[in-house]
């Protein structure tokens, strides 16, 4: 299959915008946002259309104005668990193939990628269209480097984000899809990775796939320690397993200072321990600054917000693989995967509720280095418009997205 049936992806017009008028942040009254330099200088009552400005329905622009006529804004998006180095987004539709399981959707993979050109600049841009669409400003994305691509999943990432110009905020995870210790060459393919500029580097299930839980742990750690870059880990494992390695994630992280630093996705193992066990192993997380992740899947039990919170672990939310070699399924919606990761765990309640779409925006701006990241003066004007009453309303219909600006310029607009 050729590249070339690849329609080219949307360019972003990344026009700057000065003035978002008459719009309900997080549903409250309505506002008009004051912008300079891509961030929120000024919050005001919602005042008249300003002199020569024309009434544009949707919350379109017109000029640097935008009239959001009475319109929800929420915080840009924040997709904190995303593969757009690995989808074949644009490209004719692939039928699944391979072999179930990690290590068979990994040599499925490996069989096809070059052929449908992945990772590429143009498919990762295709992805990169459609999380911005859908409100994405801020991703997390783990870029797959082993020996068949080296770092060349890297260079088309960083490839596709520059057509933003910075507008979105785009970091990588150099991640060994197919194993550290078990292919020679891969653990200096990630140092090549940090030193190149990469802000995490990954591991993925020291256990089953490296079969040396403590070798890869202290491989990537000890890495990410020499470099001063982040540590993202793919942790499948389930129950005891899986927290026996997350222990091993947290003694090295304690030993290694690499507090605050430390990020295990998906978990599934936290969600299937007794609640004892689960209740000291998150708080042990918690005290280090170890965070989580979750795709919120769909045949296994949540990640249990509350608990979580209350530990003070860190969670972020993302689409995972988008129409890639491992599933046909994905949007771009990391919205959609809040409102799946609320009613899975049957969350009915406004507090909980309002919880959820704060880890889709505010709360999960951890994921990209952000210490804010909200509609208030200060912060990066980073926001999307949506036709709904209030959060809850948007969580619960995912409406489309009227308007995305990313650091005050937009990046899209519904048609």
């Amino acid at each position: 299959m050729s590249t070339d049936a690849l329609d080219a992806p949307p360019t972003p017009s990344l026009r700057t915008v000065r003035l978002v008028r008459d719009v309900r942040p997080w549903g409250g009254a309505p506002v008009d946002l004051h912008l300079d330099g891509g961030v929120i200088t000024a919050i005001t009552p919602a005042g008249p259309s300003p002199a020569g400005a024309a009434e544009v329905d949707g919350g379109r622009v017109d000029g640097d104005v935008v009239d959001g006529r009475g319109l929800l804004a929420l915080p840009g998006i924040v997709n904190a668990h995303a593969h757009v180095d690995k989808s074949w987004w644009g490209l004719p539709w692939q039928s699944y193939g391979g072999e179930g399981g990690t290590d068979g959707r990994i040599r499925h993979e490996r069989a096809r990628r070059d052929e449908l050109g992945i990772p590429g600049a143009r498919t990762t841009a295709a992805v990169l269209a459609e999380l911005v669409r859908h409100g994405t400003t801020a991703v997390r994305s783990h870029v797959d480097v082993d020996l068949g691509v080296g770092l060349r999943g890297i260079e088309a990432v960083r490839e596709a984000a520059a057509a933003y110009d910075g507008a979105l905020h785009v970091e990588v995870v150099a991640f060994p899809q197919d194993g550290v210790l078990r292919r020679p060459g891969v653990l200096d393919l990630l140092h090549a990775a940090a030193r190149a500029g990469a802000e995490h580097v990954g591991g993925l299930d020291p256990a089953s796939i490296d079969r040396d839980p403590v070798g890869q742990v202290d491989a990537v750690l000890a890495l990410a320690a020499e470099h001063g870059v982040g540590v993202d880990l793919h942790l499948h494992d389930p129950a005891e397993l899986g927290a026996f390695q997350i222990e091993l994630v947290a003694d090295r992280t304690e030993r290694l200072g690499l507090q605050g630093r430390v990020t295990i996705a998906h978990g599934f193992a936290v969600a299937q321990l007794p609640d004892a066990q689960r209740a000291d192993l998150l708080a042990r997380m918690g005290a280090l600054g170890i965070a989580m992740t979750t795709v919120a899947p769909l045949r296994l039990p949540q990640l249990p917000v509350a608990e979580l919170a209350a530990a003070g672990v860190r969670l972020g939310l993302g689409t995972d693989g988008i129409r890639d070699l491992w599933s046909p399924y994905g949007t771009g919606d990391t919205l959609g995967i809040a409102w799946q990761l609320a009613r899975a765990s049957s969350l009915v309640r406004d507090e909980d509720l309002l919880r959820v779409v704060r880890l889709a925006t505010t709360d999960g701006a951890w994921a990209v280095g952000r210490d804010g990241h909200d509609l208030v003066v200060g912060a990066r004007a980073d926001l999307v418009l949506l036709d709904a009453e209030n959060p809850l309303d948007a969580l619960v219909r995912t409406p489309p997205r009227e308007l995305v600006l990313g650091g005050g310029r937009v990046l899209a607009e519904r048609a």
